[in-house]
């Protein structure tokens, strides 16, 4: 990576007043904990809506084709309208967020950033994505934080469709031919273990609960897990226990990794990416990186 990129995964805590008007009940730790939400938010989203876009021009028939480049347009606009409250905050730059940080300063989930897999994966992945949303954004309707309620509203909307897309391709998977089926189920081992990732609390989280600008971590897990476990019983699937998220969840680490090393993964569950996440980006950000000083592309 060139040595001429600026860092921009640190937040300015010093931004300008004009950039952070009406935001002066945020207490310091509060304001640096949205920050990194709304980051790891967005990052989500762009990362899983560029793992959609990977399947322009190979989808099953041209109507899904269709349908889930509009999905995945619809997650990178969502991405936006997340760092652009982080703007608001920090003064950052959305086009430098997304295309000059490295894969260890990215915030999103593992399950966002594994490669594209075949048909059943995607739709597995995108419902399980998307169920996690759908109550998540439905909770942050009511933020105290009047921006991040205003956005959640908006995209809620939209989120809405896509649950439903995906929920409809759990059956047509689930009751289709013996094939469908047994992709679906090799597709739910893959993804489920990775789903406490994606919901175990930032580290500051309980800050943002406190000041209540995020929902209670348990009850929100609660609630994804029962809207979850309902719609793959209503295909005939049972799934198997939700496992606890752990420092080695990820089953990749080496064998010689140190306690401490182990302890800041279980601190923080977002700090590592071993699904793929910079060969993606390597790919994604190389046209930018050719020239960063240039003002467009």
């Amino acid at each position: 990576m060139s040595a001429n990129i600026p860092d921009v995964s640190t937040p300015d805590v010093n931004a300008s007043s004009a950039s952070i008007a009406g935001e002066t009940t945020l207490s310091p730790d509060a304001r640096e904990a949205l920050i990194d939400r709304l980051t790891a938010m967005a990052d989500d989203e762009l990362v899983l809506g560029h793992r959609d876009a990977e399947w322009t021009g190979h989808g099953p028939i041209l109507e899904e084709d269709i349908a889930l480049a509009n999905l995945a347009q619809d997650e990178i606009g969502h991405a936006m309208t997340w760092y652009g409250l982080r703007t608001e905050l920090d003064g950052s730059d959305a086009d430098r967020l997304v295309y000059f940080r490295d894969a260890p300063a990215y915030r999103n989930a593992w399950l966002v950033e594994r490669p594209r897999g075949d048909w059943a994966f995607t739709m597995v992945r995108q419902f399980l994505f998307d169920t996690y949303e759908a109550e998540l954004l439905s909770r942050l309707r009511e933020s105290a934080h009047a921006p991040l309620a205003e956005a959640a509203a908006k995209v809620v909307r939209e989120e809405t469709f896509h649950l439903r897309h995906s929920g409809l391709w759990l059956e047509r998977l689930a009751r289709g031919t013996d094939e469908s089926r047994a992709r679906l189920e090799t597709a739910i081992d893959a993804l489920w273990p990775l789903m406490p990732q994606l919901l175990a609390p930032l580290p500051g989280d309980a800050t943002l609960v406190e000041a209540g600008i995020w929902p209670e971590p348990k009850a929100l897990e609660d609630a994804v897990m029962a809207r979850v476990r309902a719609a793959f019983a209503a295909v005939d699937v049972t799934l198997p226990a939700l496992p606890a998220f752990t420092a080695d969840a990820d089953r990749t680490a080496a064998a010689g990794r140190t306690a401490a090393a182990a302890a800041g993964r279980a601190a923080d569950p977002r700090s590592t990416h071993p699904g793929g996440l910079a060969d993606m980006l390597a790919k994604m950000q190389s046209v930018a990186r050719a020239d960063p000083g240039a003002d467009g592309w």
